[in-house]
């Protein structure tokens, strides 16, 4: 098993992509503590794996969500060794002229709250624990973070955002901890909520028809389980893997930038709202 005796910590794994990262840890050895706002979920996984994991239910817009998770997870194990931020919200490609100008600012700052500044809290959080252990940090972006059409305005904006997050911290924590990316593309049965600001948290990921849209258009021919995914963040984890590996984003999105995702521009579309 090639995470034998590490201790991880990951944010929003109490579903989707999460679940499967802390399943696949735990499988490879490692023990993992869990911070999530959803106590069923951690429940749930405490019930899946017994001791092998801690659950902290809180809020990653919120220091001290962080602090708590890692001085309970260095409690329980003893230590940290990886930092797995991964905890996000979705604009579900709502563009720009679609959201409401009483809207926008509440909009941004939810979003940005979450899946940017949830993950500058984690590193603040997690940084002497990772520093002790000569650790490293993995960050989930998108390929939203390197192509348009994967979110909308701010979603985009925000997974822009944590790659230039990702290469900033590498090279201030160098050569003390490595930190990296995986930028996922579409992945099914996973449970990504949107923004309650726009009305949309009650909204899954899992309600789009990920196949039927991006299967005929991906060099790999369909689109991927959350399950399947979790294998890169094994490997990025992995000690003895990732000696050169740091200020990196591993795009893992089904080959998104080889085919690319729409044919035609969307700016076709604003004349429904201005002719």
């Amino acid at each position: 098993m090639r995470l034998e005796g590490e201790v991880a910590l990951v944010t929003g794994g109490g579903a989707g992509l999460g679940r499967a990262i802390v399943d696949r840890y735990v499988m490879e050895g490692a023990r993992v503590a869990i911070l999530d706002k959803s106590a069923a979920g951690l429940e749930a996984l405490r019930e899946r794996h017994g001791d092998a994991v801690v659950g902290i239910e809180g809020d990653v817009r919120l220091l001290n969500s962080h602090r708590e998770a890692v001085a309970r997870c260095i409690e329980a194990f003893g230590k940290l060794d990886c930092l797995v931020s991964n905890a996000g919200v979705w604009d579900y490609l709502t563009q720009l002229v679609d959201i409401p100008e009483d809207q926008l600012s509440d909009a941004f700052e939810e979003m940005f709250a979450v899946n940017v500044k949830g993950y500058i809290l984690a590193a603040k959080a997690a940084l002497p624990a990772l520093y002790r252990s000569k650790g490293g940090a993995i960050f989930t972006v998108s390929n939203a973070g390197f192509y348009p059409g994967g979110g909308g305005v701010l979603y985009t904006a925000g997974k822009h955002a944590v790659i230039g997050l990702i290469k900033q911290l590498a090279h201030e924590w160098g050569p003390h901890i490595r930190v990296n990316g995986i930028a996922p593309g579409g992945i099914l049965n996973c449970d990504l909520r949107g923004l309650k600001t726009l009305g949309l948290q009650d909204k899954t990921i899992a309600s789009i028809p990920l196949s039927e849209m991006l299967d005929p258009v991906l060099p790999t021919g369909r689109c991927a389980t959350a399950d399947e995914y979790a294998g890169a963040y094994v490997f990025f984890a992995t000690r003895a893997e990732n000696v050169p590996l740091t200020g990196s984003v591993l795009n893992i999105d089904g080959g998104m930038g080889v085919r690319g995702l729409f044919e035609t521009s969307l700016g076709a579309q604003l004349g429904k709202h201005f002719d």
